[in-house]
């Protein structure tokens, strides 16, 4: 689905005249359809060829990737109010979105944060101390690569390649994966490493890239214990975890129009092999996603 194709055209046409919508909420409209183009592109389908199964299994890939509810909603509503307008201008005889459920919404907001809010905690840092650095360098490899914490705690010096771009990430079951790091995430880890070639490092423990004070790998409570901390003092009252920071990274590249696909293979979906990476998905092209996409490489 071309944004200059005739019926993208008429549609614009459709919303903007007979729905009397605003510009903004035209461009969101249009964002949501951008999303399920994509799907359609990895399936090898047309809009007119779609049937209620493949837009179940899109809505599967929403929340596969962490899209919480309210936006799976939205994103829906935009996408029957599309098939909708194919239906009235006779594209199609029936609506493949008819039987398509919106789910329920309940009352608990998602722990998602904004990138404002991302910003107050990486602003209270204190990073004249060797801790503060390496916390900031932590949360933004968190951030910018969507890791579960125990990847993080498990990475190794040996698993940097930033002149690549890519850094290599032990998921669920051992498997690996290469997954794009932004150059704001680079840039805080190279100046935690010149903290790191002063510390005293334990024994069995001279690969691990994010260090304790004892000179051992970093432990998943630390990361938790000071996640805590700097929420109170940049003053988030939600509860936050190292897992809101892979939960907000998939949502905001979502958002930012990142294709659905690249994102879980970015997260390491357990369906998804390391060599499937290079089957079906070119490096460079997730990495172009990360840097296209992620509002943390947006100057």
């Amino acid at each position: 689905m071309d944004e200059k194709s005739d019926i993208i055209k008429k549609y614009k046409n459709y919303l903007l005249l007979e729905k009397s919508l605003s510009p903004n909420s035209i461009e969101a409209y249009m964002t949501d359809l951008a999303k399920l183009s994509g799907f359609l592109s990895n399936e090898g389908k047309k809009a007119e060829e779609i049937t209620l199964d493949d837009l179940q299994q899109f809505v599967a890939q929403l929340y596969d990737i962490g899209i919480n509810a309210r936006s799976v909603a939205r994103i829906i509503s935009g996408i029957k109010s599309f098939y909708n307008f194919m239906v009235l201008d006779g594209y199609l005889q029936a609506d493949p979105t008819e039987l398509l459920e919106t789910p329920k919404i309940g009352l608990k907001l998602p722990t998602v944060l904004s990138l404002e809010e991302i910003e107050d905690l990486m602003r209270v840092i204190d990073l004249s101390t060797k801790e503060g650095q390496r916390n900031r360098a932590i949360l933004e490899t968190l951030y910018s690569c969507g890791l579960r914490i125990s990847e993080l705690t498990k990475l190794k010096f040996s698993d940097l390649f930033f002149d690549e771009g890519f850094i290599k990430v032990e998921g669920k079951g051992s498997k690996q994966r290469l997954v794009p790091i932004s150059h704001t995430a680079i840039n805080e880890i190279q100046k935690y490493l010149h903290y790191r070639r002063e510390m005293k490092i334990k024994k069995g423990s001279e690969d691990a890239l994010f260090l304790s004070n004892r000179g051992t790998a970093i432990s998943r409570i630390m990361v938790f214990h000071f996640i805590k901390e700097y929420a109170v003092l940049a003053g988030i009252k939600k509860t936050i975890s190292p897992h809101t920071f892979r939960h907000s990274f998939a949502t905001h590249l979502l958002e930012g129009g990142a294709n659905i696909r690249a994102i879980q293979l970015m997260l390491g979906h357990e369906k998804i092999t390391t060599t499937e990476i290079y089957t079906h998905m070119d490096r460079e092209f997730l990495r172009q996603e990360i840097i296209e996409h992620h509002p943390r490489n947006k100057k």
